[in-house]
């Protein structure tokens, strides 16, 4: 997606290449910054400002926005031809490309991970997401057919039970693994077993 595109990063993944990490700090920024891609985009040109320097002065200075994110929205902003195709602000959408039949169970799985009690990452990455705490990832999401979503807690040392058993040889960097094939089996005990992987890894 990115063709170059010189990016001040914190980096806590140091397996993420540059476009990954870009493409996650413009996933995290209405969470980080309060306004999406977009919306910086819109409220830039609205400023006329054309200069690097001036933009990041604005951003950083009257929008409280860190170095690295301002960094981010300005050479976009300057340089749109950096993106090889436009930003999604919809990253679902891509991962559920021809799996849109098991779109509802995807959202109510993907709404485990945003009411965590904690600050989730989310880290979107080609076939799946990858879920971090401030110090690590603790989980993965993944729409893996048409009919079936799977879901990885990192839980080392804690035994399977019931819907969620143990990884095997599925995914190397998880424990455990749920296969979620209806909106029903995304309950309140699978929301107790996603925090539990959270709170274990930060």
């Amino acid at each position: 997606m990115f063709k170059r595109l010189t990016v001040t990063f914190l980096k806590t993944n140091p397996m993420a290449t540059p476009e990954e990490m870009a493409q996650t700090m413009i996933n995290n920024l209405p969470e980080k910054t309060g306004k999406s891609l977009t919306e910086w985009q819109t409220l830039l040109a609205a400023s006329g400002l054309q200069k690097h320097g001036e933009i990041m002065k604005l951003l950083k200075g009257e929008h409280g926005v860190t170095h690295g994110f301002a960094n981010l929205i300005a050479q976009v902003y300057l340089k749109p031809e950096l993106l090889e195709n436009k930003v999604a602000e919809n990253p679902d959408e891509d991962l559920l490309a021809g799996k849109e039949a098991i779109a509802e169970v995807y959202k109510k799985a993907k709404a485990l991970f945003e009411n965590v009690n904690g600050e989730v990452e989310f880290a979107y990455k080609k076939t799946y997401i990858s879920l971090r705490t401030p110090k690590k990832q603790f989980a993965l999401l993944q729409p893996s057919t048409k009919t079936r979503v799977d879901i990885g807690l990192n839980l080392k040392g804690v035994e399977p039970e019931g819907i969620v058993e143990a990884a095997g040889s599925w995914n190397s960097m998880v424990t455990h693994r749920i296969k979620l094939s209806s909106v029903e089996e995304v309950d309140a005990s699978l929301a107790i077993w996603v925090q539990k992987a959270y709170d274990a890894n930060s």
